[in-house]
């Protein structure tokens, strides 16, 4: 749930400051959602949950090895591990909202671990890569599958080319309304920034009148 609290914060222009973290929850804490970070394999979905994460994040990489080449497609052949089973994180922003942060696998035949992850989510952020927008279209039509409400994130690498926003919706064919936005999966603020963006949406669907 999303308090009242942290609805009006998040209503501002400028992102709110972010909790120093540690293991346990602040007491000032009063909402909490559940966060999917989706996208195809490599896209950075671990990189943005271990940069943002307050605690040590889970995460369930395992080596790829020359078979997985003839089962996924899109494989960066410079990536060494992959996520199996869920990456994990916690971040609170302003002392009053935690985010729990649930990293999804990258290949389309780990779909039925997607779905039991979503459960109880109330949204996710969706990565994108512009070296390959195909590779993304699995993932969103997963979430549309799902009926969970999005946005997306372009994860910008050194060697992908820029697109104009506009370009990079009708390469998607996301909704007016699906937020846009661009981040570095590196970077603490700009993947803050991300995950904002996604509250703030998610805040417009619940208020919104039906």
């Amino acid at each position: 749930m999303v308090s009242k609290a942290a609805s009006e914060t998040l209503a501002e222009a400028d992102p709110p400051p972010v909790a120093a973290g540690g293991k346990y929850l602040d007491s000032n804490v009063s909402g909490a959602a559940k966060i999917l970070v989706v996208g195809p394999l490599g896209v950075g979905k671990t990189t943005l949950i271990g940069t943002v994460s307050e605690i040590e994040p889970l995460s369930t990489e395992a080596s790829m090895t020359q078979a997985s080449v003839r089962v996924d497609p899109h494989v960066d052949s410079g990536k060494r591990t992959t996520t199996v089973a869920l990456d994990f994180g916690r971040l609170t922003i302003d002392g009053d909202l935690v985010l729990y942060l649930f990293g999804t696998p990258g290949q389309q035949r780990f779909l039925p671990a997607w779905q039991d992850l979503a459960k109880g989510a109330l949204g996710a952020l969706a990565l994108v890569d512009t070296r390959d927008l195909t590779a993304s279209f699995d993932a969103l039509g997963n979430l549309e599958d799902l009926d969970l409400p999005f946005a997306v994130a372009v994860n910008v690498f050194p060697s992908g080319p820029r697109y104009d926003a506009d370009d990079i919706r009708t390469a998607l064919d996301l909704l007016p309304e699906t937020p846009l936005v661009t981040c570095d999966a590196r970077d603490r603020v700009s993947s803050i920034r991300a995950l904002i963006a996604l509250v703030r949406h998610l805040i417009n669907v619940a208020t919104e009148p039906s």
